[in-house]
């Protein structure tokens, strides 16, 4: 197999492991994903309908759940060093059924990315009120595809620049607020709004970062050691919920409104801006990433063409960025969230394959430092327990959502995998595509 530049990220094979990082390196970029600015909103949309410990305990049962998924799809990826859409094929899903996950994989991070991008805009139009918010969008969009072109190691770089600078703000900001309240009344006092109960409390925590940990594999694939993958996911998932979202809380309590972000960073200056600039930054670098690695496995496994990750990063970053600047994502908001209750069922169909049924793994260990030499085209029992269990997640009221999909996923699929009906319609080679010579022009 033709080797890959530094760049290009071994976007269809296997992450030697002369090529991966040091689990601080890695865990500072899973750290700064789960305590973006998004966590100040679900903190705060906790606070608003729950007392402070009901949502503590929100947070802790959403949490676990999280850290579950979170190291068991890790793991796969940390031993087999491959993308989360390149390894569905091998985890029950098949060739086409991993175009299919790299496909909604793309929809809805493309989606997030877009939507974030609109954010941060808001935020830099205080700023620079000289440029309007649609060029706003423009540059916030263009200078995160700027740091994903260049691939995991400068989005390393990224974080250890946002991840502190973010804390460092939002932690002056918040004291600042906090100072003028009693905390001991907020951390006893009731909710400000409508109750919120503790299913739908721990189902807003679960849900609402579900997508990151179905696509770890494509963070953990840099990871050198199976402890490195648990250490990170302990440490950042961990820190970023407890750390960001019990402040969220508090926050709510003490300025009786859900919408504490805006009121900080409106309230706040040019700090303000800064907070929500690099609140966003740090985990939209990763939505623009991983998304663009769903449309390559998309492309390759559809179309056998294998295309270059800088090129794909700048197409992406583009439409997403245009998408964001003509103000329009704010109408598919309720359909990416739709499209949300199709990711715990992904997750539970991997880590039953890989760890229970076991159908393809052995393939994947005999390949060693390669792709394994065939791979299966469509697993219909795999792509109808996909179906009924995110149909379950999104049609049964009763219980965690998220956790209902998950659990529910791996009992059928280790079900009908003991009883024989994992079966792939064929198998075929696996295409090993090289980038075209004007593709290979962009990798230099």
């Amino acid at each position: 197999m033709e080797r890959r530049p530094v760049t290009d990220d071994y976007v269809l094979e296997r992450v030697p492991q002369g090529a991966r990082y040091s689990w601080w390196t890695v865990a500072v970029q899973r750290f700064g994903q789960i305590s973006a600015l998004s966590q100040f909103l679900l903190g705060a949309a906790l606070g608003f309908g729950m007392t402070f410990w009901h949502a503590v305990l929100a947070i802790t049962l959403g949490s676990a759940i999280l850290e579950a998924v979170a190291i068991c799809t890790g793991l796969i990826g940390q031993r087999e060093g491959l993308s989360t859409s390149v390894l569905a094929r091998w985890t029950g899903f098949g060739r086409y059924g991993s175009s299919l996950i790299g496909l909604v994989i793309a929809l809805s991070l493309i989606g997030w990315f877009g939507v974030q991008s609109a954010v941060s805009a808001q935020g830099l139009h205080r700023f620079l009120p000289q440029l309007p918010v649609w060029g706003c969008s423009l540059l916030f969009g263009l200078v995160v595809t700027g740091v994903v072109i260049f691939g995991f190691h400068s989005m390393a770089w990224t974080a250890y620049l946002t991840v502190p600078a973010f804390l460092a703000l939002a932690g002056w900001s918040v004291v600042t607020e906090l100072s003028r309240h009693d905390v001991g009344t907020l951390v006893t006092g009731r909710p400000p709004g409508e109750v919120l109960s503790l299913a739908a409390g721990t189902t807003l925590v679960a849900g609402g970062f579900m997508v990151g940990m179905v696509i770890t594999p494509d963070m953990t694939r840099f990871n050198r050691r199976p402890s490195d993958v648990i250490k990170q996911t302990l440490l950042g998932v961990t820190l970023g919920e407890y750390m960001v979202a019990l402040v969220g809380v508090l926050l709510a309590h003490a300025l009786k409104t859900s919408d504490i972000v805006s009121i900080i960073t409106s309230t706040s200056g040019w700090v303000g801006t800064l907070i929500l600039i690099a609140g966003t930054l740090k985990i939209n670098d990763w939505n623009l990433y991983s998304g663009s690695l769903g449309v390559i496995n998309f492309v390759s496994t559809v179309f056998g063409r294998s295309l270059n990750r800088k090129l794909v990063t700048v197409c992406v970053g583009l439409v997403g960025t245009a998408l964001a600047a003509a103000g329009i994502l704010d109408h598919f908001i309720e359909f990416l969230i739709l499209l949300g209750v199709a990711f715990p069922p992904i997750a539970g169909i991997m880590v039953a394959e890989y760890f229970i049924v076991k159908r393809f793994r052995g393939e994947l260990e005999a390949a060693a430092d390669s792709l394994p030499a065939t791979e299966p085209t469509w697993v219909p029992a795999t792509l109808a327990v996909w179906l009924a269990s995110s149909l379950t997640g999104w049609l049964v009221p009763v219980g965690i959502a998220a956790l209902n999909s998950l659990v529910l996923s791996v009992v059928l699929y280790t079900l009908v995998g003991w009883a024989g009906l994992v079966r792939p319609v064929s198998t075929r080679p696996t295409a090993v595509e090289t980038p075209k010579p004007a593709e290979k022009l962009l990798t230099t």
